[in-house]
């Protein structure tokens, strides 16, 4: 672009210099232009810290300040099933129990005479022990079936039990102290 610019000279000629601008001249002007402008805004300690406060505040709040979670001045008992709820609670449960995948697999492992381990036999043995309070409190479990079923188990295991001699009175518990030979527990 090319500029005009009226010159004055001595006298009253009216003399119109024209000047071509270089790309060195456009590029010169826009450094000077950066230059001047190197700080930062005017009044930029106010407005940056009140944008800052706004979005800290939603971030993060003063632990100090309590919950706007509104609490109940009066505490209502918690209302108790009636019975017809539990009765169907507990038949809901029964058939959850019945219907899982993981205790008909390993019932029908112990069928077959195959050993559990000491986690899977204790979670058999609660669901099964779970089953007959459920099946008791319906009022549909037999006492019959589980007469066999501890018959069939004291023929599978009959171990002695032994029996832990308790001595009966505080006497007793005494004079066993008083026998007591305390060289064997030195090391």
């Amino acid at each position: 672009m090319s500029r005009t610019k009226k010159a004055r000279s001595g006298g009253n000629l009216d003399v119109i210099v024209v000047r071509n601008r270089t790309q060195s001249d456009v590029e010169g002007r826009e450094r000077k232009r950066l230059k001047k402008r190197k700080g930062l805004k005017t009044g930029n300690r106010n407005s940056d810290a009140k944008s800052e406060k706004a979005q800290t505040q939603g971030q993060q709040r003063d632990p100090r300040l309590g919950s706007k979670k509104k609490i109940p001045l009066i505490v209502e008992a918690p209302k108790k099933k009636s019975k017809a709820e539990r009765r169907v609670s507990a038949e809901q449960e029964l058939a959850a129990i019945e219907n899982d995948a993981q205790f008909l697999v390993l019932l029908d492992r112990l069928e077959n005479g195959e050993k559990l381990g000491a986690g899977l036999q204790k979670y058999v043995d609660q669901k099964m022990d779970r089953m007959e309070v459920l099946m008791k409190q319906l009022g549909i479990y037999e006492e019959d079936q589980e007469e066999e079923d501890f018959e069939e188990e004291a023929d599978v295991v009959e171990q002695p039990k032994k029996v832990a001699k308790r001595p009966a009175t505080d006497e007793d518990l005494l004079s066993q102290f008083e026998d007591l030979d305390l060289n064997d527990f030195k090391g």
